[in-house]
């Protein structure tokens, strides 16, 4: 869950949720919806446009997913929500490291360190 602190960031168009504006000392850091930092500490613009100029581009994005071994697999974004990110791969080893079957979604809680970009 993401937490109470974090300011969500909407898409002034639509109201689409961007990301979130996570606190640190006395700046933001730019989050993905699931809590992935997009961009470096800075003022609360700043990171709000770089929410604003990535969109949400990051999710067709591919990303590693770590297993509990180290190893890491790349994987797609499913489903991505406050709450939680679903990702797929096709890797047979991997699926079985993270007691999975084969292209079955693994769900992660949010915000999680178990992905970063590929």
């Amino acid at each position: 869950m993401i937490p109470p602190d974090w300011i969500a960031h909407h898409r002034a168009d639509d109201d689409e949720l961007l990301g979130y504006l996570r606190p640190e000392d006395d700046g933001f850091v730019p989050v993905t919806v699931f809590g992935y930092p997009l961009g470096e500490r800075g003022d609360r613009d700043g990171a709000a446009e770089t929410l604003d100029s990535r969109g949400l581009s990051y999710l067709a994005e591919p990303w590693l997913l770590r297993a509990a071994d180290g190893s890491e697999r790349r994987v797609a974004i499913i489903e991505a929500s406050p709450e939680r990110v679903v990702v797929s791969g096709a890797d047979y080893a991997f699926a079985l490291a993270v007691g999975a079957n084969v292209g079955e979604p693994i769900e992660l809680a949010v915000p999680t360190d178990r992905l970063r970009p590929a």
